[in-house]
């Protein structure tokens, strides 16, 4: 299979350091044609820039203030944050809300209004929108009342949300993409979300250097994308060739039409 596209990883990522290069090819060698490399804090914004400055045809930068990481930012990062985004065709992201994380009332409403900031800044640059959501849907649901539709669209990366979230969803022009995390046998809930999905809401990504599919070991790189592929492609009915054009002509619509059109 050739022209994949990973809709989320994290190439810049400090446990690719030295080895990024062999990583990088032997995505090539798997076929895969983009990359979406999302940075999770100021701390790394930069590393990701020059990533992209680095292989134009292959990454697809995205910058973002992940929840985890809310505690840690600069007084100015969301002018930092708008200002590496006008610099280069880029997505908003990774952004979001993670419950498991902020167990206090205190915290979760921090992660609410970093994240609602975000999705305005996303809708003021026309950019995709790259969303981290764990055991926070109803509050995500929220997050996108307050915002409305999104104008360029979006994923939620690493679906863990159930088949009656897919409409909700898709009402505000997200799209979700599965990990490593629907090759375990034991992902029920997952697997039925695969087969509820809507196709044109259908993408794959490998979140590396996280979430490795079931069976290898080691940093999950993005090559390992042909796993996830085969685990939709099993649990859909369809063909693997099917399920790689599908997603990535979904990626295509989301991450690459029109992200030229907003960049100072």
């Amino acid at each position: 299979m050739i022209g994949l596209i990973d809709s989320h990883c994290h190439l810049q990522d400090e446990r690719f350091d030295g080895i990024r290069g062999a990583v990088i090819e032997r995505a090539r060698a798997a076929g895969i044609i983009k990359m979406v490399c999302c940075g999770t804090s100021e701390k790394d914004w930069a590393k990701d820039k020059a990533l992209a400055g680095e292989y134009p045809d292959l990454i697809i930068p995205s910058f973002g203030l992940h929840p985890w990481y809310v505690k840690e930012r600069s007084g100015d990062w969301l002018r930092n944050m708008e200002r590496v985004l006008r610099e280069l065709p880029s997505g908003v992201g990774e952004v979001g809300l993670d419950h498991v994380v902020a167990k206090e009332a205190g915290e979760r409403q921090e992660q609410r209004e970093v994240f609602v900031t975000q999705l305005e800044l996303a809708q003021k640059l026309n950019r995709p929108v790259s969303i981290h959501c764990r055991r926070a849907w109803e509050s995500l649901q929220e997050a996108l009342e307050l915002v409305g539709p999104l104008s360029a669209g979006g994923i939620v990366h690493s679906y863990s949300g159930g088949p009656e979230m897919l409409p909700i969803l898709q009402k505000y022009n997200l799209a979700v993409s599965f990990s490593g995390s629907i090759t375990r046998t034991n992902n029920i809930r997952g697997h039925r979300a695969v087969q509820a999905v809507p196709l044109e809401m259908l993408l794959v990504e490998t979140d590396s250097p996280d979430i490795l599919p079931e069976g290898k070991e080691g940093l999950n790189e993005p090559a390992n994308l042909l796993q996830v592929i085969k685990a939709v492609s099993d649990i859909r009915g369809i063909s693997e060739a099917e399920v790689a054009r599908i997603t990535a002509e979904n990626a295509r619509r989301i991450f690459m039409t029109g992200r030229f059109l907003d960049v100072a």
